[in-house]
């Protein structure tokens, strides 16, 4: 396809879709008209046949999403980000061939070629090359324990990544020395050639797209300005830190090319877990074993924390598996405030019990033979 067809042709208008179509509806209508002006629906009609092939030529540049992006920009570039007035720009005072003359001649500018060109054949644009570019973002992981989770602490992070080198201060050239301008690409880092009415922008062989030329490059990064080294940051992880969450250091990731920022360094936490508490969100949980007497009699416990210990009351006749709330004791939140530790409390059952301990088992089982925990289930069981 021409560079001309690029401006000239509505592709939107011969599917006769807007210009925001999705592909699903670029698709359906293309799909209607190739079945209405196909050839063999239509034998002899050489205005059917015309019309199935302009229809096939826009499908074809419209369902590619990187074409129909490229048709896109030149449309907005020519047309004022509208549509084409009286149907291409031929029309209203305006000759594209004057337009496509100029690149042929050479005159100043280089005309709809460079411009063309520089539309579908860039990544950036010329300047891409030796723009300034963000470093890349690095992970790495760190262990902590739970208390440590749980209070916050600050722990030392040994890492070994790319960062500017320290030799040439990221230049990339033999202290005492500097790179100079790459005499090929005049420092853009790309050469360009014409074929036709376009131009093609390619990386500079000679500087390798940087636009610099480095004729002593540094012995310790070899010309790059980055080098891999072992560094030791301190992290401070935050109170309440969860398994597996990341914490985000700014500027710590690898460094830019061409004077650009440095990437991000994230730290993914790994929690040990605990002996004792587990954790729902912010509250700490711990489960407390008790005897069926402190249970059916009540009584007063005490439990540890991670600030020392709490004490509660429980009440008489309390079920296995009731959870009791201390306020306060759990995971001190950023806005100030604080979870708490919730206890569950857990009939604990002896393996083995002494002929004192059974014989008074047993006489109490006697005394309360009447009492039937179970008396909604054998009602189920009894059908009743």
């Amino acid at each position: 396809m021409s560079a001309r067809d690029w401006i000239e042709k509505d592709f939107y208008r011969e599917l006769g879709v807007s210009s925001d179509a999705s592909a699903d509806e670029i698709k359906k209508s293309y799909r209607k008209l190739a079945r209405e002006l196909h050839p063999d629906a239509n034998p002899g009609d050489a205005k059917a046949e015309a019309r199935f092939k302009a229809v096939s030529e826009a499908y074809g540049v419209l369902s590619d999403p990187a074409k129909r992006k490229q048709y896109d920009e030149a449309r907005r570039l020519f047309a004022g980000g509208g549509g084409f007035p009286g149907g291409g720009f031929g029309s209203g005072g305006f000759d594209v061939n004057d337009l496509f003359g100029r690149a042929a001649q050479g005159t100043g500018g280089g005309g709809l070629g460079d411009l063309l060109g520089g539309l579908f054949n860039r990544r950036g644009g010329a300047a891409s090359a030796t723009r300034p570019r963000r470093g890349e973002d690095v992970e790495t992981d760190v262990r902590i324990d739970f208390t440590e989770a749980v209070k916050g602490a600050t722990v030392p992070l040994r890492l070994s990544s790319p960062a500017a080198c320290t030799t040439c201060g990221g230049s990339g050239a033999k202290p005492g020395t500097t790179p100079h301008v790459c005499a090929t690409c005049s420092g853009s880092g790309l050469v360009t050639r014409s074929q036709g009415a376009f131009a093609f922008s390619e990386p500079c062989r000679d500087c390798r797209g940087t636009g610099r030329i480095i004729d002593d490059p540094c012995p310790e990064c070899g010309g790059d300005g980055v080098s891999t080294r072992t560094r030791t940051l301190t992290v401070r992880i935050p109170s309440g830190v969860d398994d597996g969450q990341r914490i985000r250091l700014a500027g710590q990731g690898e460094p830019g090319r061409n004077g650009g920022p440095s990437g991000d360094l994230f730290v993914r936490v790994h929690v040990n877990p605990h002996s004792v508490f587990g954790r729902q969100g912010n509250d700490l949980t711990l489960r407390a074993p008790m005897t069926f007497p402190e249970l059916a009699l009540g009584t007063t416990l005490t439990v540890p924390t991670l600030d020392g210990k709490v004490t509660l009351k429980v009440p008489a006749g309390t079920a296995s598996g009731r959870v009791l709330r201390a306020r306060g004791k759990g995971i001190t939140k950023r806005d100030g405030t604080s979870g708490d530790l919730l206890i569950t409390l857990e009939v604990a059952v002896p393996n083995n019990l002494s002929s004192e301990a059974r014989k008074a088992l047993e006489a109490y089982a006697d005394v309360t033979k009447d009492h039937d925990p179970r008396g909604d289930l054998n009602a189920l069981l009894e059908g009743r």
